[in-house]
């Protein structure tokens, strides 16, 4: 039997569901939520070392419609599917204090069955169907506590994200008025024998804003520290943890790598965008003193890591010579561990925030104080996740963190390795500052009575932590041969991809 389709299926059979079967027994959506993520999980590692290819109806491309299992999408739906079952773990007892969690679980499997559609298709307009069914499922769920601080922050993101949205469609279509096709392979395969023209470099640069956008990049970030303080916890460790990833860095990268095909222009772009994001994003953290959005603006400047280090491993591939490829697997390596590395550490750090939340009911960082006293899984679960992201050995950070650093060096690229170096201590300063006023000192004025969190929500949290420490093991020649290098080896072959998937 393929698998494939079931990582569309079960999400979206359990989101029709919940609502049916759920609404006279109360625990029941928690169960059949819960059910669903940890299928996804048992399932997501049932795809590590296998490719494949799903043609829906049966129609083979590029008439039909498929989707496609590689290395690199393998990859991001373990990483979608393990965070989405802690953030539904978490919820349990966390979403308690909101409205209907039958809506609740029904849009949150909805956008998990959008991420995994994006990840998994081989379809130019299927991508842009499948990353709007998880946007339009992430709207209602960043305004799902109706405060008017979630509700302004939700239509906020609406409207950006339809922007987002715009651009993406547009360049679809002027890549199929250009190729008279859909299917990726078959339009790479198309661009290849046409080259680059005007129509091409227009569709590119839609495809950067539009994508730009989705993953909050500076310029393009002005929604994301609105919506992820807004949202319930475990939203925002979803859309700081995958979504962003998936609808942004994982579809742009799939388009320009192995569809298109990159060039020292686009490197270039890849790489100012990524240093940027690192220092904007990191400069604005530093002055924060809301919990929550000092966590917001973090996931900007570590995009960015991410986003040089594929720009570096573009621009490695595009020049070529002695030494590239080994230059563009190092920077690639870096940059899709540090992906699943940051999914698993901000998910942490928004869960954490969502427990201190939940216990003291302020984000306010200077009405806190003293909390590893009276919520000490809580403020271990943050110390970890806080050095994981600051790049302190032995956490997980630490080592993607270096791998980027020294592909950079490796490159040539010194200064901006410097830079990288300089974003990673600022990073150490606010998450510093964070535990500082959080949870050393003494304890804040009205909250001598607070306890730690229910026991589900810690369970969640310790998940998260433990993978901050063993994903360093990844780095090992086994777990890395199995898991990280069949990811860079479906980037670094680039516009091969068309023959994966075409057979010709």
């Amino acid at each position: 039997m393929n698998i494939i389709p079931l990582f569309i299926a079960i999400p979206l059979g359990f989101a029709f569901l919940i609502p049916m079967f759920s609404r006279k027994v109360r625990w029941l959506p928690d169960m059949l939520g819960n059910l669903a993520t940890l299928s996804l999980v048992i399932l997501s590692f049932y795809t590590i070392g296998r490719t494949g290819n799903y043609y829906m109806g049966g129609w083979r491309p590029p008439i039909g419609i498929n989707l496609v299992l590689d290395g690199f999408s393998s990859l991001m739906l373990i990483m979608v599917s393990g965070v989405s079952f802690a953030a539904t773990l978490f919820s349990v007892q966390y979403m308690e204090k909101y409205t209907s969690k039958l809506r609740y679980y029904s849009l949150f499997l909805l956008m998990v069955a959008g991420m995994n559609g994006v990840a998994l298709t081989g379809d130019m307009f299927n991508l842009y169907v499948f990353l709007e069914i998880a946007s339009i499922a992430s709207y209602a769920l960043v305004g799902f506590g109706c405060d008017h601080e979630e509700l302004e922050a939700s239509f906020k993101y609406l409207v950006l994200g339809s922007i987002a949205s715009t651009f993406i469609l547009f360049g679809i279509a002027l890549i199929y008025g250009m190729t008279g096709s859909l299917n990726m392979a078959h339009v790479g395969q198309m661009i290849q024998q046409q080259g680059m023209g005007p129509t091409l470099l227009f569709a590119m640069v839609m495809f950067l804003m539009g994508f730009g956008l989705k993953a909050a990049l500076v310029p393009f970030h002005a929604w994301l520290p609105d919506a992820h303080p807004s949202a319930p916890a475990p939203i925002s460790a979803m859309l700081s943890g995958v979504l962003i990833k998936v609808l942004g860095v994982y579809a742009m990268m799939r388009i320009f790598f192995n569809v298109i095909g990159v060039d020292e222009k686009l490197s270039w772009v890849f790489i100012g965008a990524g240093v940027i994001s690192m220092v904007v994003g990191g400069l604005l953290a530093l002055g924060q003193w809301d919990y929550k959005r000092l966590l917001a603006y973090s996931s900007i400047s570590q995009m960015g890591y991410v986003i040089l280090a594929i720009g570096v491993g573009g621009m490695a591939m595009a020049r070529g010579g002695a030494g590239a490829n080994s230059v563009a697997a190092l920077a690639l390596l870096g940059g899709l561990f540090h992906l699943i590395n940051h999914a698993t550490f901000k998910s942490l750090m928004f869960l954490t925030s969502g427990s201190v939340v939940y216990g003291t009911n302020t984000r306010d960082l200077k009405k806190m104080g003293g909390l590893f006293y009276k919520m000490p899984i809580t403020g271990l679960c943050a110390m970890v996740g806080s050095l994981s992201i600051a790049g302190l050995p032995p956490f997980n950070g630490f080592w993607s963190k270096l791998i980027i650093i020294l592909a950079c060096v490796k490159a040539g690229f010194y200064g901006i390795a410097l830079v990288a170096v300089a974003v990673s201590v600022i990073t150490l300063a606010y998450y510093l500052k964070l535990q500082k006023y959080a949870f050393f000192g003494e304890v804040g004025e009205g909250l001598k009575d607070v306890k730690e969190s229910p026991s589900l929500m810690c369970l969640s949290m310790g998940i998260l932590a433990v993978l901050c420490v063993g994903l360093s093991l990844l780095l090992l020649p086994g777990p890395r041969a199995v898991l990280l290098d069949p990811a860079v080896e479906a980037v670094l072959q680039g516009t091969d991809y068309i023959t994966v998937v075409l057979g010709r």
